[in-house]
């Protein structure tokens, strides 16, 4: 009997003592990307008040789905999390005829870490200074004009659609494997425009190659004050932003899920992470809570699911 009764207090002492090994933070993208950028700045600042090292892992592939898949089946222990987006956690639910996991019932929401938004930009060369004008130059040629973007399914692609969904003139999308071909083709006149990160095309406009039309944010982006917002622009009803958030695997302890958003939530506040968040990713820091987060899931996913139908949009 007195094995037995120690056993439950065994079990809340270890989950007491968490962490007491590195915990490892899975990125379902490459390298160099915002949300593994975003990954690294806050799991060096929480590795520090949790006195184990945050460790990244890069698994890449399906649009996030790769990684999605691997800590969904991740034992609940605390030591497996995930930097989820608008792609695994809303757009994939309709996106994928056979998803390999459940965006709800197999994670355990930490915290909306940011939103990112993505920005309307045409090739310089075009006489195209307004979103106005873009509409007139596709209402000019319906049905013949193309958009690009960083993969079938993304939220670029999805941007693209909206717009086209929104004004009425059916377009065709381009679809390239990541941003930097996309823009190079966008800048090389071979496709007229797209949707994208502002940081992913900063460069490109600076120099001139790319013209912004306007940020698909509800208020305009602190990296690009002079750029309009879809709104401003004259599309009242159109709004899209990405974001990025943390999750655990599903039956992870409750206490280790609330130790985690305290540490997020704390890791946004440092004045450091916040500049790099919004100064060099254009990103809006958030910090939410958990119910929070499950809330603003709940209403992403059939919001995207409508427009993945009107789309067409399909994966496999």
């Amino acid at each position: 009997m007195a094995v037995c009764a120690a056993l439950p207090l065994h079990a809340a002492l270890a989950q007491d003592a968490w962490p007491n090994r590195p915990i490892n933070w899975v990125v379902p993208f490459a390298p160099g990307g915002s949300t593994d950028v975003v990954a690294r700045t806050l799991g060096q600042e929480m590795s520090k008040s949790l006195g184990q090292p945050v460790i990244i892992e890069n698994r890449p592939g399906a649009a996030g789905g790769v990684g999605a898949a691997y800590v969904a089946r991740a034992k609940p222990d605390g030591y497996t999390l995930f930097g989820g987006t608008i792609s695994t956690h809303a757009i994939n639910a309709s996106l994928y005829k056979n998803l390999s996991y459940d965006p709800v019932k197999d994670f355990a929401p930490v915290s909306l870490i940011a939103y990112v938004p993505n920005v309307l930009m045409v090739d310089a060369k075009l006489p195209i200074h307004s979103v106005q004008e873009l509409i007139a130059y596709a209402k000019a040629q319906p049905g013949k004009l193309t958009f690009a973007s960083s993969g079938a399914g993304t939220s670029t692609h999805l941007a693209g659609e909206l717009f086209a969904d929104t004004i009425q003139v059916p377009m065709t999308h381009v679809p390239y494997k990541g941003s930097p071909q996309a823009l190079q083709d966008v800048v090389a006149g071979l496709v007229p425009f797209l949707f994208d990160q502002l940081t992913a095309g900063e460069a490109m406009i600076k120099a001139g190659r790319l013209r912004a039309l306007a940020v698909t944010s509800p208020k305009r982006s602190a990296l690009a004050p002079n750029v309009p917002t879809m709104a401003e622009a004259g599309l009242p009803n159109f709004e899209m932003v990405s974001w990025q958030a943390l999750y655990a695997p599903q039956g992870t302890p409750p206490n280790v899920v609330q130790r985690l958003n305290a540490e997020v939530v704390k890791a946004l506040q440092n004045p450091e992470v916040r500049q790099k968040m919004t100064q060099q990713l254009g990103m809006e820091v958030v910090g939410s809570t958990p119910a929070e987060l499950q809330a603003f899931m709940a209403k992403e996913i059939p919001r995207w699911a409508e427009l993945v139908q009107k789309s067409g949009a399909t994966a496999n």
